[in-house]
């Protein structure tokens, strides 16, 4: 019986280091933006909103999450009246087709004004293997028709 017990718990904490490695393999980009915006309601009322976005990145298979969280917050002279927030995370594909030692970034384009063609714009992600000489750009813009458009290039060392 004893012997059962021990396996047991042998076994339980391989499965644990295992969980914990692969906890190991997400690292959160450093490039973190928030953008927010003002507007007017009738009746005198202002409104906040602030979005914000960041990546979460497998260093093994270089899949990413594109995160986002927004708040809203609605106003009027004296008091607040409502505040409404949202987000989640979205699964992108993998930067890489083999699983490896990865780093990575990413970027977003500035809120959306006069010069956004694509409305509100897109963003930029940059991985390197960090075994090799071996850098990939992407570039991600919403095309407006439903889809995005995404376009990776592996960068040329001179």
């Amino acid at each position: 019986m004893r012997m059962w017990v021990m396996g047991g718990l042998v076994l339980g904490a391989l499965a644990l280091a295992s969980g914990v490695a692969a906890a190991d393999d997400f690292k959160l980009s450093s490039n973190q933006r928030i953008s927010c915006g003002r507007g007017l309601s009738a009746g005198k009322l202002s409104t906040a909103t602030c979005r914000s976005y960041a990546y979460l990145f497998n260093i093994r298979t270089s899949e990413y999450f594109r995160c986002s969280v927004s708040l809203a917050l609605t106003r009027d002279a004296k008091e607040i009246i409502s505040v409404q927030t949202d987000g989640g995370c979205v699964k992108r594909p993998r930067v890489f087709e083999t699983d490896g030692n990865y780093s990575f970034d990413a970027t977003e384009t500035e809120p959306p004004n006069t010069n956004s063609f694509f409305g509100t714009g897109g963003y930029a992600v940059w991985a390197s293997d960090n075994a090799a000489q071996k850098v990939r750009g992407c570039i991600i813009i919403a095309s407006g028709l439903g889809s995005d458009v995404s376009k990776c290039m592996d960068m040329k060392f001179e």
